[in-house]
C-alpha cells in the first residue's frame, strides 16, 4: 500500500501521504469495532439495534465521522449523539469505544459464565428431578421389590402351583345339614333359634367330634335362605378358637376385640406414626358384623375377655381409646376419627361351643345365650356315618367294618380317619398287587384291624351285655363329660363263722359316697328280705376300681347284694341308675340322657333309672327300653331273669 501511495502521490505531497494512511486506519479501526460489535450481538440483531437508534443510516455512509457516530450511538445505546468528531478527536474515540467494547466484551465473558453455570445447575437439578420421577414411578410399579425378593415371589409362586389331596375331613365333611347323622334334635333347636326374625345367641354342648362346628356354619347358610331372617346372603361366619386366643390386658393386643397401634410403641402405619396419629386395628367382633362369631371351646377363654365380650355383645360396638388421640387434629383422617368418636359396629350373634360342663361357662354369658346340647354318637350313628363316608369315597366295603370300626370311637369325625387309613391302605396294597387304579378300591376287616393295630386303638366299649343271668353281678351307669358309660358292679357273700359278726369290704377306690351307699343298701335288704346282713361277710366290687361320682351306684349295688344273699340271678342286658334312701327309695341323679347313651352303646336292652328323672328320658330314643321305678322294690321284677 505505501508503495502504491509513493508512486500516486509523488515525494512532494507527504502531508497528505500522511493524511490519507491516517484516515485509512480510521476506517480499519471502525471497522474492527464494527466486527467486534456484529461478533458480539451477532449481524441481523446489530442491524435491528440500528434501526432502533436510528444509526443504520450513519453505518451505510462513507463518512469515517459518521460512522463513528453510529459507532458511538450502538456502543452507549444512545440515540441522540448526533454531533460529528473532529478529525483530531478521532483516535480517542476510537480508544475510548475499544475500552467500552472491552467491558461489554468482559462483561459478556462473565455473564456467559454465570449463564453456563447457571445452565449446568438447572440442567443438574432437572437431571435430579427427573430421575426422583423415575425412581417414583418405579416405586408405584414394583414398590419395595427387588432381584431377589422377585425371585422369592416366583418360588412361592411355584409353590402355590403344587396342590396334594384335600384331607379325608375335608372332602368327606357334611355339605349340608340333612348330611349330619345324629343331631337331629340339636339341629333343630339350633334353627329355630337362628332362622328367626330375632336371633338368638347360643351355646352348644357336647362332647368333641359330634359336628358342632359343621352345624352352625351350615345353620348360618341355611338362615341366609330365608327371607325373614336378618342375615344377608354375604353374612360372615367366623371362627376362632379359645384356647389359642391370646391377648394383652393393656389392649396393645386383642385379635377378638381389636386395638390401637400407638404411633411410638406399637408401630402404628408409617404415614400415621410420622404424624403422631393412632391406628386402630378391629377385631374379630368387626369382621363378624351382620354374621356369626363362632368361638370354639368357649370356655377356655380368658375371664376378663369373656366380660369384655358381653359389653360388646350388649352395645354392638367396640370402643377404642389412646392418649394419643386429639379429636381437634385436622389430619386424621375421617376413619380414624368416626372409629374413635363413634366406635367400630360389632353387631353378631355369638355361637360358642364347648365340651365343658355348663357349671363351667360364664354365668353372665349363659344368662344371654340359649343352650342347645349334642347327643352323643351312638354305634348306629358311627356306622352310618361311615357308609355315608364311604359312598363319598366310591368305595367298597366288606361286611362288618362299619360295626368294627364303631366299638372302636363314638367320634364321627375319628371314625371317618379310620376309614380313610383304612382306604389309603387298601389302595397301597391294591397298587403293590399291579392293579389299575381306575379299579374301585374294596376295604376288607383285614385292612381295617391293621390300621386299628397301627393306631393302638382298643375297643372304647369294654363291657358289652349278654343273654346269659349271673348271680351277684349287675351293671350300673356312670357319666363323664358328656360321655355314658356302663360300671361293672359285682358282689359275693359268705356265711359268718360268728353269728352278727359279719363284715362288709368294699373297694376305697369307688369313692366315699359309693361307699355310703353300701351301708344305706343294708337297711333296704333288711326291709325287703327280712334278712341282717350282719349274718353274712359281704364284699363288693366296682370292677376296674373307678371313680364313682356321686351316689348313682346305689340302687347298683343294692340289687347286687340282694342277688347274692338270695342268690337269685340278675339279667345281664339290664343296666340301673339311681341313688337309694334308707326307706328303699329310688332317688334322682344327674346325666340320664348320657347314661342311657351308654347303656345303648353297651347294647343294654332295658335301663333303669328315677322315677324323678323321668323328664330327662329323650323323647325320639329307639333301640333300648326306659323304666322308670320309684323304689327299689319296684326294680326286682325287672333285673331278676324269670
Amino acid at each position: 500500500m505505501k508503495n502504491l501511495l509513493d508512486k500516486f502521490l509523488g515525494k512532494g505531497k507527504s502531508s497528505l501521504k500522511e493524511k490519507f494512511l491516517d484516515e485509512e486506519q480510521y476506517r480499519r479501526q471502525i471497522n474492527s469495532l464494527y466486527g467486534m460489535l456484529s461478533g458480539i450481538y451477532g449481524s441481523d440483531k446489530l442491524v435491528l439495534k440500528a434501526t432502533k437508534l436510528e444509526a443504520l443510516h450513519l453505518m451505510k455512509s462513507s463518512q469515517i465521522e459518521e460512522r463513528l457516530v453510529a459507532l458511538q450511538k450502538l456502543i452507549y445505546e444512545d440515540p441522540t449523539i448526533e454531533e460529528l468528531p473532529k478529525k483530531k478527536d478521532i483516535p480517542q474515540i476510537i480508544e475510548k469505544l475499544e475500552e467500552e467494547i472491552a467491558d461489554i466484551i468482559a462483561r459478556r465473558t462473565v455473564e456467559d459464565n454465570i449463564e453456563k453455570k447457571i445452565n449446568d445447575k438447572l440442567q443438574q437439578r432437572h437431571e435430579e428431578y427427573v430421575r426422583e420421577i423415575k425412581m417414583q414411578m418405579i416405586k408405584e410399579d414394583v414398590g419395595p421389590e427387588n432381584a431377589q425378593t422377585l425371585k422369592k415371589y416366583a418360588q412361592l409362586e411355584v409353590l402355590e402351583a403344587k396342590h396334594l389331596s384335600r384331607t379325608a375331613l375335608e372332602t368327606l365333611k357334611p355339605s349340608s345339614l340333612a348330611e349330619v347323622i345324629g343331631q337331629n334334635q340339636a339341629i333343630k333347636a339350633i334353627m329355630s333359634k337362628l332362622a328367626s326374625p330375632y336371633p338368638q345367641h347360643i351355646i352348644l354342648y357336647g362332647p368333641p367330634g359330634v359336628g358342632k362346628t359343621t352345624v352352625a356354619r351350615l345353620a348360618l347358610e341355611e338362615a341366609k335362605k330365608l327371607q325373614y331372617t336378618p342375615f344377608e346372603k354375604e353374612a360372615p361366619f367366623v371362627e376362632v378358637d379359645a384356647t389359642t386366643l391370646r391377648w394383652d390386658p393393656r389392649d396393645v393386643t386383642n385379635p377378638l376385640l381389636g386395638s390401637v397401634h400407638d404411633p411410638i410403641y406399637q408401630g402404628a402405619r408409617k404415614d400415621l406414626a410420622d404424624v403422631g396419629i393412632p391406628e386402630p386395628k378391629l377385631g374379630l367382633v368387626t369382621d363378624a358384623h351382620g354374621g356369626v362369631l363362632f368361638i370354639d371351646e368357649i370356655g377356655e377363654l380368658d375371664p376378663i375377655l369373656q366380660n369384655k365380650l358381653l359389653k360388646v355383645l350388649e352395645d354392638k360396638r367396640v370402643n377404642f381409646e389412646s392418649s394419643y388421640y386429639d379429636p381437634l387434629n385436622k389430619q386424621i383422617p375421617k376413619y380414624i376419627k368416626k372409629i374413635f368418636d363413634e366406635g367400630a359396629p360389632a353387631d353378631f350373634i355369638l355361637i360358642g361351643a364347648t365340651t365343658r360342663e355348663h357349671t363351667d361357662i360364664n354365668p353372665a354369658i349363659r344368662s344371654r345365650c340359649t343352650e342347645v346340647y349334642f347327643q352323643p354318637l351312638t354305634q348306629q350313628d358311627i356306622q352310618e356315618i361311615v357308609r355315608a363316608a364311604a359312598a363319598k369315597l366310591k368305595v367298597k366295603l366288606k361286611e362288618k367294618i362299619p360295626e368294627v370300626i364303631s366299638e372302636y370311637t363314638i367320634e364321627g369325625r375319628k371314625a371317618i380317619n379310620l376309614l380313610a387309613d383304612a382306604y389309603g391302605l387298601a389302595l397301597y396294597k391294591s397298587q403293590l398287587k399291579a392293579k389299575k387304579s381306575k379299579e374301585t378300591v374294596e376295604i376288607t376287616l383285614e385292612d381295617v384291624y391293621e390300621v386299628l393295630q397301627t393306631a393302638r386303638l382298643t375297643p372304647y366299649v369294654h363291657i358289652k351285655a349278654s343273654e346269659k343271668a349271673e348271680i351277684g353281678r349287675i351293671f350300673g351307669l356312670g357319666v363323664s363329660g358328656y360321655l355314658g358309660s356302663v360300671i361293672e358292679v359285682e358282689a359275693v357273700t359268705f356265711p359268718t363263722k360268728e353269728k352278727g359278726k359279719g363284715a362288709i369290704r368294699f373297694n376305697e377306690t369307688a369313692g366315699s359316697m359309693a361307699k355310703d351307699s353300701v351301708f344305706n343298701a343294708a337297711s333296704v335288704i333288711r326291709q325287703l328280705t327280712g334278712e341282717d346282713i350282719s349274718s353274712y361277710d359281704l364284699h363288693v366290687n366296682v370292677v376296674g376300681g373307678g371313680q364313682i361320682d356321686g351316689p348313682s351306684a346305689g340302687v347298683a349295688i343294692t340289687l347286687a347284694l340282694i342277688s347274692a344273699i338270695e342268690k337269685k340271678t340278675i339279667r345281664q342286658d339290664v343296666a340301673v341308675t339311681g341313688e337309694v334312701s334308707i326307706q328303699g327309695k329310688v332317688k334322682a341323679v344327674g346325666g340320664v340322657f348320657e347314661k342311657i347313651y351308654g347303656a345303648k352303646q353297651a347294647g343294654m336292652k332295658k335301663v333303669l333309672v328315677p322315677l324323678d328323672n323321668k323328664r330327662d328320658i329323650p323323647k325320639d330314643l329307639t333301640g333300648i327300653e326306659v323304666v322308670s321305678i320309684d323304689t327299689v322294690e319296684q326294680a326286682l321284677k325287672h333285673v331278676f331273669a324269670e
